[in-house]
């Protein structure tokens, strides 16, 4: 039982703040379900970057997504007071009754604060002072000595305001939209593919560390198209990661389809959606394939699995047996490569993908 419990009845709005990367923002989404399960009155809006505001529009609990634009920064004074002005005009005219700050950012303190919601909620973080500690009426612990799923660390939030989820709660969710499965199933359609036909393959990420070697996935593609699967490949348009993905394909003897650096994010969800099994990395579009339900195989190397694994979704993941992971490094060393995920062996993988192959 919690002593100070907050009475969601006497709410009328929420806002929900995650200032981070797409797959943390997307890691939140049960937060809003669960909110709006447990009082289906309230109104929840969330706020978050603009980039990865796809991550929650459609979402089916939550009224408004806004958003805060790192570009803003770049307009020169006057432009970014006008726009941050413009934005805490919008959360101030909501008056809010509560606000739930899931990240360390300083914003969600002053947010807090010049909105006069009557509760907040964030982590306890003493290093920050006693501001951050007087600008909300509820402060939530992360566990000290054990790892914990990022959705769980997400959902504590409410716990500690005396809203406990169940289990069928806390799923992911991510909504592609009607107009991105329409443009997607006509992209398919262009390369005489649809829905259950192909294999998707994100083997990149912004964090080039985190990747397979670029010959055992080139290895790994060669391997499944000899049993005579369709490949999709994506990655985001940064030209590293295009770079990549370029001394993948190259050595390969059969086509693929090449869709990166064409897809929105609803796209890539509507596409990921429509895939018989999903291959990638720790990287936001793994965390997609799990928000779509789509059987998955996830390599894990310097990061952890049991704070970013694929969650409530079909998945295998490939880890190496070495003492030091998860050590969060940049590599071995802060080399760029890591011999945690180097060392995994091409069959491994291929044999986790056709397991996963028979549930979907």
């Amino acid at each position: 039982m919690v002593n100070d419990a907050i009475d969601l009845n006497s709410l009328r709005r929420v806002l929900v703040i995650k200032l981070r990367h797409h797959g943390d923002v997307l890691l939140s989404s049960p937060v809003f379900s669960v909110l709006k399960n447990h009082a289906p009155h309230l109104e929840i809006d969330a706020l978050v970057y603009q980039d990865t505001a796809e991550m929650l529009t459609f979402h089916p609990a939550i009224s408004q997504v806004l958003c805060v634009d790192r570009k803003w920064k770049k307009m020169g004074l006057l432009t970014q007071a006008a726009a941050e002005w413009k934005l805490f005009s919008t959360l101030r005219n909501r008056n809010y009754d509560l606000v739930i700050h899931l990240t360390e950012h300083p914003r969600g303190a002053w947010i807090k604060r010049l909105c006069g919601a009557r509760y907040g909620v964030a982590r306890k973080l003493p290093e920050k002072g006693r501001s951050w500690g007087d600008s909300f009426s509820h402060l939530y612990s992360f566990p000290r000595n054990t790892p914990r799923h990022t959705v769980e660390l997400n959902l504590d939030a409410l716990r500690r305001i005396g809203l406990f989820p169940e289990e069928d709660e806390r799923k992911l969710v991510l909504a592609p939209g009607n107009e991105a499965s329409a443009s997607m199933a006509n992209l398919l359609a262009q390369h005489s593919l649809k829905a259950g036909e192909f294999i998707h393959l994100h083997p990149t990420s912004r964090w080039l560390f985190k990747c397979w070697p670029v010959e055992k996935m080139s290895q790994l593609i060669e391997a499944l198209q000899i049993q005579g699967h369709a490949i999709v490949v994506t990655a985001a348009p940064d030209t590293r990661e295009r770079d990549m993905l370029r001394a993948i394909l190259n050595p390969l003897k059969q086509p693929v389809v090449d869709l990166s650096g064409q897809l929105s994010l609803k796209q890539l969800a509507a596409l990921t959606g429509a895939a018989k099994c999903f291959i990638g990395v720790d990287s936001a579009p793994m965390h997609i394939a799990a928000a779509m339900q789509t059987p998955l195989v996830a390599l894990f190397g310097p990061s952890g699995e049991k704070e970013w694994g694929p969650w409530m979704a079909p998945h295998r993941i490939i880890t190496s047996n070495h003492t030091c992971r998860p050590c969060g490094n940049d590599g071995c060393g802060g080399s760029k490569v890591s011999e945690c995920l180097t060392s995994i062996p091409v069959e491994r993988v291929l044999s986790a993908v056709q397991e996963m192959l028979k549930i979907g």
